[in-house]
């Protein structure tokens, strides 16, 4: 598709055309900086590539064209929301833009300063027309996870059409588990209502298996990067991570699947992206939406390489797969309601699962330390990051907080505490 093809579709969605232009440009060479000046990369890296360079170009087309066939878009901000039920109705689920301080001062305008990134993120996004991805939207999906965002909702709502938010509970008793059953419920009454398309147990069973499948290739990844010598950089699964709320998810699955044959290869070779011996790191906390690679890139521009994501862009999104013993409608929305039920996000009080997950993964993936991530004024993973520290420490594993947000003024600052940890490790 033609430049100028691009341009009158990006139009058509109303998008400030210059305004766009300009954040193209600022990624490209940002993307170029961190991700194209690695040495060392898989050849599979080409598809992380491609998806990137086309992810405002080529893969909105494709979201037009399934608008065009009849289909709905789903966005969401959260893995809270269910795709394997988009995937039933017929519908197309992608993550929404939130990884970039874009329209920040628009943003400020109609939400409180102190907000954390992500949320002034996805609305200076929006008012300051810049994500197709949001424009292209039949329904956009929050979710109750802080307060920050359960209160901007209600602005965004203003700005956007057909604004839907589900309630995630805040505990994990059984009367939470029937409340997120029936907002399960609730949302595939919507979806239903919304694409015209009843969702069958059929429909659901393959859409449970697409999902799973794109869990077990991430889970698969995982589970080769914590070979030694590590055969792919932190910053690589990142977007791997990353790329899996935008792309389609058959495609998705298979290009992950052929990049850890290639990575199967690198280990019988032993050969790593990283000499033997490099300082292995695990990221927690906060999850890291695109754009948002500068900690990362930080962290392995030090001489340290990254092997773990404890955070929702990261493995607590591919950990648990949904049940696919399922055979009545009922049963399968059931075994979706108890799969989300798992996930140990810091919205839920109390949060033990999370403490131990996250050193049980330290612990097998063998990390000389654990770097706990939070943006700037995000209460639920600061409080955690404080009793976290309190139990790695204890597990005499080595732990370093970082609070920051997506601004690059703190760079320098960040990176001579990184270096500083990693010394000490």
């Amino acid at each position: 598709m033609s430049e100028s093809a691009y341009r009158e579709m990006w139009e058509k969605l109303d998008l400030d055309l210059a305004a766009h232009d300009g954040l193209l440009e600022v990624l490209g060479k940002f993307y170029g900086d961190i991700y194209l000046s690695q040495k060392g990369r898989l050849n599979g890296a080409e598809y992380l590539d491609f998806v990137l360079s086309e992810v405002h170009g080529l893969r909105i087309k494709e979201l037009q064209d399934a608008k065009a066939q009849g289909k709905k878009v789903i966005g969401t901000f959260c893995v809270f929301v269910p795709e394997e039920l988009s995937l039933a109705a017929d519908a197309v689920q992608v993550g929404l833009c939130s990884g970039a301080d874009a329209g920040k001062e628009l943003a400020e305008e109609i939400v409180p300063r102190n907000t954390c990134a992500l949320i002034k993120s996805f609305i200076g996004f929006k008012l300051a027309k810049l994500c197709p991805f949001t424009e292209s939207c039949d329904m956009i999906v929050g979710e109750t996870t802080c307060d920050g965002k359960k209160k901007a909702y209600e602005t965004f709502g203003e700005h956007v059409d057909n604004m839907y938010v589900m309630e995630v509970p805040q505990r994990k008793e059984a009367s939470d588990r029937e409340l997120w059953k029936s907002e399960v419920l609730r949302f595939k009454d919507s979806l239903e209502e919304l694409t015209g398309v009843e969702i069958t147990a059929e429909r659901l069973k393959e859409g449970i298996r697409i999902v799973n499948e794109k869990r077990r290739a991430l889970q698969r990844l995982n589970a080769l990067r914590a070979a030694v010598p590590t055969p792919i950089s932190g910053r690589d699964v990142l977007l791997v991570n990353q790329i899996s709320f935008y792309d389609d998810p058959v495609r998705f699955t298979e290009n992950i699947n052929k990049l850890c044959d290639e990575i199967e290869e690198r280990i019988a070779a032993s050969e790593g992206v990283v000499p033997e011996g490099t300082p292995r790191v695990m990221l927690s906390g906060c999850p890291m939406a695109v754009p948002n690679w500068k900690l990362p890139w930080l962290i392995e521009s030090s001489g340290a390489v990254i092997v773990g994501e404890e955070s929702c862009i990261g493995t607590r999104n591919s950990r648990d797969l949904v049940d696919e013993s399922g055979e009545t409608l009922e049963e399968m929305l059931d075994n979706i309601a108890d799969r989300y039920m798992k996930i140990d996000c810091a919205c839920f009080t109390p949060n033990d699962e999370r403490p131990q997950n996250v050193e049980s993964m330290a612990r097998e993936l063998d990390v000389d330390g654990v770097i706990q991530y939070a943006l700037m004024f995000c209460q639920p993973y600061t409080h955690e990051s404080i009793k976290l520290d309190r139990r790695l420490s204890e597990a005499e594993i080595p732990v370093l907080g970082i609070e920051t947000d997506y601004s690059m003024e703190d760079a320098e600052q960040l990176k001579t505490r990184v270096e500083a940890f990693l010394e000490m490790m």
